[in-house]
C-alpha cells in the first residue's frame, strides 16, 4: 500500500473544488448530447477544445484515441440512456502510439520499468487517418448505434488547439 502522503496536494485541491463544487443532483446526462473519444494525453482538453463544460459531454480517453470494446461499451451507454446524439472521435498529432513502433514502445518501458516489457501490447497505430476512418466505421455500423447518431472523426492539434475533421 502506498503512502497517502504523496497525494496530499491534490487532497487540498479538492477541498477548494468541492467547497465551490455546483454539480450535486446532477443525473449525469450528456446535456450537449455529446460524447468524445479521445487520447489519454495530458495536452488535450476534450470539453475546453469544443467549448463545454463538464455535464455537457460523456469522455472516455485511451491510449491514441481509438474505438476499443469498452470505447463501444460507452457510446451504447451514452446513445441509449446518457443523451448522446453526436460522437467526435479525437485521435491527436505528435501521439506517442502514432509515432512509435511497438518495440520502440516496449523498448522505452522496459528501460523505464527495469524489467522486461516484451509482453505487453500497446496497439501503435501506423496511419492515424486510416485508423479514424476504421474507428469511425466501427462507431457508425455498430447495431447498438442508431443511424440518427452523428459521427465524426477529427485530428487535434497539440501546437495549435485546432481541430480538423478528417471523417
Amino acid at each position: 500500500m502506498s503512502d497517502a502522503s504523496g497525494f496530499t496536494d491534490l487532497l487540498a485541491a479538492n477541498d477548494n473544488y468541492a467547497a465551490r463544487f455546483e454539480y450535486a443532483g446532477f443525473d449525469g446526462v450528456a446535456r450537449a448530447g455529446v460524447a468524445i473519444v479521445t487520447c489519454m494525453d495530458s495536452r488535450l482538453d476534450p470539453l475546453g477544445m469544443v467549448g463545454l463544460k463538464p455535464g455537457d459531454a460523456k469522455i472516455f480517453r485511451n491510449p491514441g484515441g481509438r474505438i476499443t470494446p469498452e470505447a463501444l461499451e460507452a457510446l451504447v451507454l451514452g446513445v441509449h440512456l446518457l443523451n448522446v446524439n453526436r460522437v467526435l472521435i479525437v485521435p491527436h498529432t505528435r501521439c506517442a502510439v502514432a509515432s512509435n513502433s511497438e518495440t520502440e514502445l516496449r523498448a522505452r518501458v522496459a528501460e523505464s520499468a527495469g524489467v522486461d516489457a516484451s509482453w505487453q501490447p500497446f496497439h501503435v497505430i501506423d496511419d492515424q487517418v486510416r485508423a479514424l476512418a476504421e474507428d469511425v466505421a466501427k462507431v457508425r455500423s455498430h447495431p447498438l448505434v442508431p443511424d440518427t447518431v452523428e459521427v465524426g472523426g477529427f485530428i487535434y492539434d497539440v501546437d495549435t488547439g485546432r481541430l480538423t475533421q478528417k471523417v
